[in-house]
Protein backbone atom coordinates (compact mmCIF):
# COMPACT_ATOMS: atom_id res chain seq x y z
CA UNK A 1 0.00 0.00 0.00
CA UNK A 2 0.94 3.53 -1.01
CA UNK A 3 1.25 6.10 1.61
CA UNK A 4 -0.07 9.52 0.39
CA UNK A 5 0.52 13.13 3.08
CA UNK A 6 -2.42 15.59 2.79
CA UNK A 7 -1.78 19.06 4.10
CA UNK A 8 -4.96 21.61 5.28
CA UNK A 9 -7.40 18.73 6.82
CA UNK A 10 -10.51 20.07 7.37
CA UNK A 11 -10.91 22.44 4.01
CA UNK A 12 -12.89 22.00 1.42
CA UNK A 13 -10.03 20.24 -1.31
CA UNK A 14 -8.58 18.04 1.57
CA UNK A 15 -11.85 16.51 2.50
CA UNK A 16 -12.53 15.79 -0.86
CA UNK A 17 -9.00 14.39 -1.47
CA UNK A 18 -9.38 11.43 1.59
CA UNK A 19 -13.22 11.21 0.34
CA UNK A 20 -11.99 9.71 -3.24
CA UNK A 21 -8.53 8.41 -2.14
CA UNK A 22 -7.69 5.11 -4.39
CA UNK A 23 -8.50 2.16 -2.33
CA UNK A 24 -4.74 0.92 -2.67
CA UNK A 25 -3.40 4.31 -0.74
CA UNK A 26 -3.20 4.78 2.63
CA UNK A 27 -4.31 9.05 3.32
CA UNK A 28 -3.29 10.67 6.35
CA UNK A 29 -4.44 13.88 6.25
CA UNK A 30 -3.08 16.27 8.40
CA UNK A 31 -4.54 19.94 9.84
CA UNK A 32 -2.12 22.69 10.95
CA UNK A 33 -2.86 21.63 14.87
CA UNK A 34 -1.03 18.00 13.28
CA UNK A 35 1.46 19.75 10.78
CA UNK A 36 2.39 22.83 10.82
CA UNK A 37 4.45 23.55 7.28
CA UNK A 38 5.87 26.81 8.14
CA UNK A 39 8.14 24.22 10.36
CA UNK A 40 10.49 22.41 8.79
CA UNK A 41 11.51 20.19 11.94
CA UNK A 42 7.51 19.40 12.11
CA UNK A 43 7.95 18.60 8.33
CA UNK A 44 10.87 16.13 8.45
CA UNK A 45 9.60 14.29 11.21
CA UNK A 46 6.11 13.38 9.68
CA UNK A 47 8.16 12.87 6.47
CA UNK A 48 10.44 10.19 8.59
CA UNK A 49 7.14 8.86 10.21
CA UNK A 50 5.07 8.35 7.16
CA UNK A 51 7.30 7.76 4.18
CA UNK A 52 4.51 8.97 1.84
CA UNK A 53 4.56 8.27 -2.15
CA UNK A 54 2.43 11.57 -2.47
CA UNK A 55 1.87 14.78 -1.24
CA UNK A 56 -1.16 16.95 -2.12
CA UNK A 57 -0.62 20.46 -0.90
CA UNK A 58 -3.77 21.35 -0.20
CA UNK A 59 -3.33 24.09 2.41
CA UNK A 60 -2.97 28.04 1.86
CA UNK A 61 -3.56 31.30 3.10
CA UNK A 62 -6.81 32.08 0.89
CA UNK A 63 -8.08 35.49 2.78
CA UNK A 64 -6.97 37.13 -0.25
CA UNK A 65 -7.87 40.87 0.96
CA UNK A 66 -6.04 39.98 4.44
CA UNK A 67 -3.06 39.04 2.52
CA UNK A 68 -2.71 42.54 0.97
CA UNK A 69 -1.85 43.49 5.29
CA UNK A 70 -0.56 40.34 6.50
CA UNK A 71 2.03 39.86 3.57
CA UNK A 72 4.82 38.13 5.68
CA UNK A 73 1.92 35.82 6.70
CA UNK A 74 0.76 35.03 3.54
CA UNK A 75 4.29 34.64 2.10
CA UNK A 76 5.19 32.45 4.77
CA UNK A 77 2.68 29.50 4.03
CA UNK A 78 2.01 29.76 0.69
CA UNK A 79 5.33 30.23 -0.59
CA UNK A 80 8.53 29.28 2.18
CA UNK A 81 6.26 26.61 3.16
CA UNK A 82 5.92 24.95 -0.22
CA UNK A 83 9.64 25.54 -0.44
CA UNK A 84 9.86 23.27 2.87
CA UNK A 85 7.70 20.53 1.51
CA UNK A 86 9.33 20.57 -2.09
CA UNK A 87 12.87 19.90 -0.73
CA UNK A 88 11.49 16.97 1.84
CA UNK A 89 9.95 15.64 -1.22
CA UNK A 90 13.06 15.41 -2.98
CA UNK A 91 14.73 14.01 -0.06
CA UNK A 92 11.76 11.17 0.12
CA UNK A 93 11.50 10.99 -3.50
CA UNK A 94 8.01 11.62 -3.18
CA UNK A 95 5.67 13.44 -5.67
CA UNK A 96 4.60 16.46 -4.53
CA UNK A 97 1.03 17.48 -5.87
CA UNK A 98 0.33 22.04 -4.90
CA UNK A 99 -2.55 23.57 -5.93
CA UNK A 100 -2.39 26.81 -7.16
CA UNK A 101 -4.89 29.49 -8.64
CA UNK A 102 -5.98 31.74 -11.18
CA UNK A 103 -4.85 35.10 -9.21
CA UNK A 104 -1.27 34.63 -11.01
CA UNK A 105 -2.53 36.25 -14.40
CA UNK A 106 -3.34 39.71 -14.44
CA UNK A 107 -6.77 38.60 -15.33
CA UNK A 108 -7.07 41.18 -18.42
CA UNK A 109 -7.45 39.33 -21.39
CA UNK A 110 -10.77 38.00 -22.87
CA UNK A 111 -8.60 34.62 -24.50
CA UNK A 112 -8.26 31.67 -22.13
CA UNK A 113 -4.65 31.61 -20.04
CA UNK A 114 -2.59 28.58 -21.19
CA UNK A 115 -0.23 27.16 -18.67
CA UNK A 116 2.85 28.77 -20.19
CA UNK A 117 1.29 32.39 -20.67
CA UNK A 118 3.08 35.03 -18.76
CA UNK A 119 1.99 35.15 -15.22
CA UNK A 120 1.38 39.17 -13.65
CA UNK A 121 -0.24 39.00 -10.21
CA UNK A 122 -1.84 41.52 -9.20
CA UNK A 123 -2.38 41.25 -5.40
CA UNK A 124 -0.29 39.80 -2.52
CA UNK A 125 -2.51 36.64 -2.80
CA UNK A 126 -1.22 36.15 -6.42
CA UNK A 127 2.29 37.09 -6.31
CA UNK A 128 2.40 34.20 -3.09
CA UNK A 129 1.02 31.93 -4.79
CA UNK A 130 3.03 32.24 -7.61
CA UNK A 131 6.04 31.93 -5.78
CA UNK A 132 4.58 28.61 -4.45
CA UNK A 133 4.64 27.56 -8.00
CA UNK A 134 8.08 28.52 -8.45
CA UNK A 135 9.22 26.73 -5.10
CA UNK A 136 6.81 23.14 -5.75
CA UNK A 137 8.34 22.96 -8.92
CA UNK A 138 11.95 22.51 -7.55
CA UNK A 139 11.01 18.86 -6.61
CA UNK A 140 11.55 16.24 -8.41
CA UNK A 141 8.58 15.19 -10.62
CA UNK A 142 6.13 18.05 -8.92
CA UNK A 143 2.80 18.51 -10.41
CA UNK A 144 1.22 22.04 -10.18
CA UNK A 145 -2.35 22.54 -10.65
CA UNK A 146 -4.11 25.57 -11.38
CA UNK A 147 -7.44 25.77 -10.11
CA UNK A 148 -10.53 28.72 -9.82
CA UNK A 149 -13.73 29.27 -8.01
CA UNK A 150 -13.50 26.52 -5.42
CA UNK A 151 -16.67 25.42 -3.47
CA UNK A 152 -17.86 22.43 -1.80
CA UNK A 153 -20.52 21.15 0.87
CA UNK A 154 -17.86 21.80 3.53
CA UNK A 155 -16.60 24.91 4.94
CA UNK A 156 -16.84 28.90 3.61
CA UNK A 157 -17.48 29.59 0.06
CA UNK A 158 -19.54 31.46 -2.22
CA UNK A 159 -21.89 29.08 -2.87
CA UNK A 160 -22.93 28.62 1.04
CA UNK A 161 -22.76 32.52 1.52
CA UNK A 162 -25.32 33.13 -1.29
CA UNK A 163 -27.83 30.50 0.07
CA UNK A 164 -27.23 32.39 3.62
CA UNK A 165 -28.33 35.31 2.31
CA UNK A 166 -30.74 34.35 -0.12
CA UNK A 167 -32.83 32.93 2.49
CA UNK A 168 -32.18 35.62 5.07
CA UNK A 169 -32.45 38.91 2.47
CA UNK A 170 -35.04 39.90 0.15
CA UNK A 171 -32.26 40.92 -2.73
CA UNK A 172 -28.54 40.10 -2.67
CA UNK A 173 -26.34 42.31 -5.14
CA UNK A 174 -23.56 40.70 -6.90
CA UNK A 175 -20.54 41.91 -8.90
CA UNK A 176 -20.91 41.01 -12.88
CA UNK A 177 -17.70 42.10 -14.53
CA UNK A 178 -15.35 39.23 -13.13
CA UNK A 179 -15.71 36.60 -15.31
CA UNK A 180 -14.09 33.03 -14.47
CA UNK A 181 -15.15 28.91 -14.37
CA UNK A 182 -16.55 27.82 -10.74
CA UNK A 183 -15.04 24.34 -9.83
CA UNK A 184 -16.77 21.71 -7.47
CA UNK A 185 -13.70 20.54 -4.84
CA UNK A 186 -14.88 17.11 -5.73
CA UNK A 187 -14.37 17.41 -9.25
CA UNK A 188 -10.85 18.58 -8.93
CA UNK A 189 -9.64 15.97 -5.86
CA UNK A 190 -10.41 13.26 -8.23
CA UNK A 191 -8.90 14.99 -11.25
CA UNK A 192 -5.44 14.87 -9.22
CA UNK A 193 -5.44 11.72 -8.17
CA UNK A 194 -5.96 10.76 -11.75
CA UNK A 195 -2.95 13.35 -12.67
CA UNK A 196 -0.47 12.39 -9.91
CA UNK A 197 -1.07 8.54 -10.35
CA UNK A 198 -0.73 9.03 -14.31
CA UNK A 199 2.84 10.86 -13.54
CA UNK A 200 1.72 14.06 -14.47
CA UNK A 201 4.38 16.86 -14.43
CA UNK A 202 5.10 20.48 -14.17
CA UNK A 203 2.14 22.98 -14.67
CA UNK A 204 -1.95 21.86 -15.42
CA UNK A 205 -5.18 23.85 -15.28
CA UNK A 206 -8.19 22.14 -13.98
CA UNK A 207 -11.67 23.98 -13.81
CA UNK A 208 -14.73 22.79 -14.62
CA UNK A 209 -15.74 23.42 -18.07
CA UNK A 210 -17.82 26.33 -19.04
CA UNK A 211 -17.37 30.19 -18.48
CA UNK A 212 -19.60 32.80 -16.09
CA UNK A 213 -19.57 35.91 -14.04
CA UNK A 214 -20.20 35.80 -9.88
CA UNK A 215 -23.83 37.27 -10.97
CA UNK A 216 -24.39 34.04 -13.45
CA UNK A 217 -23.55 31.87 -10.64
CA UNK A 218 -25.90 33.66 -8.35
CA UNK A 219 -28.32 33.04 -10.18
CA UNK A 220 -27.70 29.63 -10.90
CA UNK A 221 -27.11 28.96 -7.35
CA UNK A 222 -30.60 30.72 -6.46
CA UNK A 223 -32.31 28.38 -8.55
CA UNK A 224 -29.96 25.16 -8.43
CA UNK A 225 -30.66 25.92 -4.55
CA UNK A 226 -34.63 26.43 -4.68
CA UNK A 227 -35.00 22.56 -6.65
CA UNK A 228 -32.79 20.79 -3.91
CA UNK A 229 -35.40 22.55 -1.02
CA UNK A 230 -33.55 25.81 0.08
CA UNK A 231 -36.05 28.64 0.88
CA UNK A 232 -34.00 31.03 -2.28
CA UNK A 233 -36.77 31.04 -4.83
CA UNK A 234 -37.90 34.58 -4.03
CA UNK A 235 -34.56 36.17 -3.78
CA UNK A 236 -34.09 38.85 -5.98
CA UNK A 237 -30.12 39.60 -7.65
CA UNK A 238 -29.31 42.35 -8.77
CA UNK A 239 -26.23 43.06 -11.36
CA UNK A 240 -23.22 45.20 -9.72
CA UNK A 241 -20.22 46.20 -11.42
CA UNK A 242 -17.08 46.04 -9.42
CA UNK A 243 -16.58 49.68 -8.89
CA UNK A 244 -19.52 49.22 -6.61
CA UNK A 245 -18.19 46.38 -4.48
CA UNK A 246 -14.37 47.97 -3.48
CA UNK A 247 -12.05 45.85 -1.77
CA UNK A 248 -8.55 45.82 -0.73
CA UNK A 249 -7.08 43.29 -2.86
CA UNK A 250 -7.69 43.49 -6.98
CA UNK A 251 -9.96 40.84 -8.28
CA UNK A 252 -8.71 39.32 -12.04
CA UNK A 253 -11.46 40.37 -13.94
CA UNK A 254 -11.44 37.86 -16.74
CA UNK A 255 -9.60 34.68 -15.88
CA UNK A 256 -10.41 31.58 -17.44
CA UNK A 257 -8.14 28.74 -17.65
CA UNK A 258 -7.21 26.81 -20.80
CA UNK A 259 -7.59 23.28 -19.33
CA UNK A 260 -7.23 21.36 -23.11
CA UNK A 261 -3.79 19.95 -21.88
CA UNK A 262 -5.29 18.76 -18.34
CA UNK A 263 -8.21 17.46 -19.81
CA UNK A 264 -6.03 15.42 -22.55
CA UNK A 265 -3.83 13.77 -19.61
CA UNK A 266 -6.66 13.24 -17.41
CA UNK A 267 -8.22 10.97 -20.17
CA UNK A 268 -11.87 13.50 -20.42
CA UNK A 269 -13.13 16.68 -19.66
CA UNK A 270 -14.76 17.64 -16.44
CA UNK A 271 -18.21 18.71 -16.32
CA UNK A 272 -19.92 21.45 -16.51
CA UNK A 273 -20.14 23.83 -14.14
CA UNK A 274 -23.78 23.61 -13.69
CA UNK A 275 -23.71 20.07 -13.40
CA UNK A 276 -20.98 20.39 -10.77
CA UNK A 277 -23.18 22.80 -9.07
CA UNK A 278 -26.29 20.66 -9.09
CA UNK A 279 -24.24 17.02 -7.44
CA UNK A 280 -22.84 19.94 -4.49
CA UNK A 281 -26.27 21.12 -3.32
CA UNK A 282 -27.45 17.76 -3.25
CA UNK A 283 -25.20 16.69 -0.86
CA UNK A 284 -25.31 20.15 1.48
CA UNK A 285 -29.14 19.65 1.26
CA UNK A 286 -29.02 16.33 2.61
CA UNK A 287 -26.14 17.11 5.28
CA UNK A 288 -28.58 20.35 5.87
CA UNK A 289 -31.45 18.30 6.43
CA UNK A 290 -29.44 16.13 9.00
CA UNK A 291 -27.96 18.52 10.85
CA UNK A 292 -31.39 19.84 11.46
CA UNK A 293 -32.70 16.67 12.51
CA UNK A 294 -30.28 16.57 14.89
CA UNK A 295 -30.91 19.66 16.30
CA UNK A 296 -34.29 19.01 16.99
CA UNK A 297 -33.66 15.80 18.07
CA UNK A 298 -31.05 17.43 20.65
CA UNK A 299 -33.46 19.62 22.03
Amino acid sequence: MMVALVTGAGGQLATELVKCAPVDVVTHALSVDELDITNAEQVDATFTRLRPAFVFNAAAYTAVDAAQEHEFEADRLNHRAVALLAHACTQARAKLIHVSTDYVFAGDSMLAYHTDHVTAPQSMYGRSKRAGELAALQAERALVVRTAWLYSAHGKNFMKTMIRLMETRPEVRVVSDQVGTPTHAAGLASALWTLARGGAEGIHHWTDAGVASWYDFALAIRDEAALAGFATANARIIAIPSSEYPTPAPRPACAILAKEKTWQSHGSPAQHWREGLRTVLREYAASSAAQRTFETNSQ
